[in-house]
């Protein structure tokens, strides 16, 4: 990190006497991910698919976003999103499939991915910040240009910013299981969510989740069949697929014994 940027830990003593002192905090990354990209989206009475945490941010992962953020990053605004510019350039866009994928943890996986389908663009979305300056370091270092973070509520990149018919699939790896009862209805994959993502997904696209957490995969079946837009590929749960790499949480819940389920539907 160069000298002229501020230290991460000098933002966070600032950040913490303004707050003791009622004034307006420092941003961590001015040329960043935004802290509110939406600034009326906590009014919304209704699931949201994150929840806001920062964690400690390396030297390398605060150094990918202060250079990478304005090229390869956007905040999840509200504003109408053209995909063709966004993977491309205004003068030259670039007219490729683009597949979104709701929460990436480190980026990994979703490298993993982008490597093998350089054809393919990946829009990933994800609100924790060492894990956005992570995936930003792996596609610069493995010249990923087909990788682009996005920052805040993926409901509200559906719903505001991407058109109908706009993307060639939508990925949903291992989200918050909610295990206890009274939490449920704060699960990701319900019928209002996944009729919206629906919409945005061309015919022929893919909808493919996973979880291992067995009553979840139970829901989500459940879900995803109801959907009258979309068709199961399989006959109930999917084989593991070769195309998706082994996650950290897929690796965890292993480890402890759980199943892992991949559903795979495409729409109509």
């Amino acid at each position: 990190m160069s000298e002229s940027r501020t230290p991460t830990s000098t933002v966070d003593a600032e950040n913490g006497r303004a707050a003791r002192e009622g004034k307006p905090r420092e941003p961590m990354f001015p040329n960043g991910p935004a802290a509110h990209p939406h600034p009326d989206a906590h009014r919304e009475q209704r699931i949201r698919t994150f929840h806001p945490r920062r964690g400690r941010v390396t030297a390398a992962q605060g150094d990918a976003i202060n250079r990478l953020w304005p090229q390869w990053g956007l905040d999840i605004d509200g504003s109408p999103l053209d995909l063709a510019a966004l993977f491309g350039t205004p003068v030259a866009p670039a007219d490729i499939p683009v597949v979104v994928e709701i929460g990436f943890g480190m980026g990994d996986a979703t490298a993993d991915m982008a490597a093998a389908d350089p054809a393919a663009g990946i829009l990933a979305v994800d609100v924790h910040t060492p894990g956005q300056g992570h995936l930003l370091c792996l596609a610069e270092q493995n010249g990923l240009s087909n990788i682009r973070v996005a920052n805040g509520d993926a409901i509200i990149l559906l719903r505001d910013m991407l058109p109908s018919g706009s993307l060639a699939g939508l990925r949903v790896f291992f989200p918050d299981p909610w295990p206890k009862a009274r939490h449920h209805k704060r699960r990701m994959i319900q019928p209002e969510f996944v009729s919206l993502a629906v919409s945005r997904l061309a015919p022929g696209a893919t909808f493919h989740c996973a979880t291992d957490w067995e009553p979840y995969a139970e829901q989500m079946l459940e879900v995803l069949s109801a959907e009258p837009e979309l068709r199961n590929a399989y006959d109930g749960y999917a084989p593991r697929p070769d195309f998706r790499p082994m996650t950290k949480f897929e690796r965890q819940g292993l480890d402890k014994g759980h199943v892992v389920h991949d559903l795979i539907f495409t729409r109509r």
